[in-house]
């Protein structure tokens, strides 16, 4: 038998265990996966949260650009990662809501197969088109398509929520479509910007600094109300288009995170979205961060799922 002092420092020894085990984390830097090119919305969204959280938590956190098949290349990745919340995804409206909808086999289930943990941004899209385009205003735009009987629009990606706000308007219009498919926001406004394409929906965090700088004409913006960051840029429905629609982001982890790692890291993640440096840089971008818990973004993701998947029926979407 043991001596009593031994005995009690063995089961101090075994209680201390887990605690060490949780304090652990971060014991390397994140990684974080972004499933599109740089320069879009997640991508710029994702940077800026990195470059917070890794000063909160000590550990660089290193964002990796994983793009293509709707957003489901990168999230496929994180889903099949060892879950020690070190190889995290920005998940979104894409790869967790229209992508699962549109693609037969997607590799992962958007819910079962990931921990959800806090909503990081939640932005209209804006309608854009060259700045040398006779287009000037959204009535110019939707004279323009019912005359031609269709809008042409760069996407970055099929399936994309710029994607769907391109379908949702086009149904609005009584026009059909005519979808030029990138692998990311990014290299699509660099189209829009060279002429190569004539319009363009995107996110405003992506989308914004393009149309402050003068390279794109916004139109109009999908949200129920008027963005803060462009108050002059009328909405969808005050141009007669009932038509709202909005791009969303947040992190996620594979299905089986410690629940300490998760809590820690939405209270990280809660504060970085609170301070106000980074709060002003995204409201500035036009993505308005929410405070979600993991439960409520699990909650929220399961709804979006709901609603995206008879619009892609509808519309009569396919994988390209």
């Amino acid at each position: 038998m043991l001596p009593r002092r031994a005995l009690a420092l063995a089961v101090a020894s075994l209680a201390a265990g887990p605690a060490r085990a949780q304090a652990a984390w971060p014991a390397r830097p994140v990684r974080l996966v972004v499933p599109f090119a740089p320069g879009g919305t997640t991508d710029v969204v994702g940077r800026i949260v990195a470059e917070r959280l890794a000063a909160r938590i000590g550990q660089p956190v290193v964002v990796e650009n994983r793009p293509g098949a709707g957003a489901t290349l990168g999230a496929q990745q994180v889903a099949r990662a060892e879950p020690d919340g070190h190889t995290l995804v920005v998940s979104s409206s894409t790869s967790h809501g229209v992508s699962p909808a549109l693609y037969p086999t997607i590799g992962y289930d958007a819910l079962a197969d990931f921990t959800h943990v806090a909503m990081i941004a939640r932005s209209p899209s804006v309608l854009l088109v060259n700045p040398a385009s006779p287009v000037r205003s959204l009535a110019d735009f939707a004279a323009a398509a019912r005359t031609a009987g269709e809008v042409r629009f760069a996407v970055a990606g099929i399936g994309t929520s710029s994607h769907l706000a391109g379908v949702r308007l086009a149904m609005a219009l009584g026009v059909r479509t005519e979808s030029i498919p990138y692998r990311g926001a990014g290299p699509a406004l660099t189209d829009l910007i060279a002429g190569i394409v004539p319009a363009m929906l995107d996110s405003l965090p992506s989308a914004g600094p393009h149309v402050r700088a003068g390279a794109l004409r916004a139109l109009a913006v999908s949200g129920a109300e008027r963005a803060p960051a462009f108050p002059d840029l009328p909405t969808l429905r005050e141009g007669g288009l009932d038509v709202v629609s909005y791009a969303w982001f947040g992190i996620s982890g594979p299905a089986g995170l410690p629940p300490a790692v998760t809590a820690r890291l939405a209270t990280e993640i809660r504060a970085v979205l609170r301070d106000a440096a980074t709060r002003a840089r995204l409201e500035e971008l036009g993505g308005a961060p929410p405070d979600t818990t993991p439960e409520g973004y699990t909650a929220f993701i399961r709804d979006e799922l709901d609603s995206f998947a008879p619009l892609v029926r509808a519309a009569g979407l396919r994988p390209q």
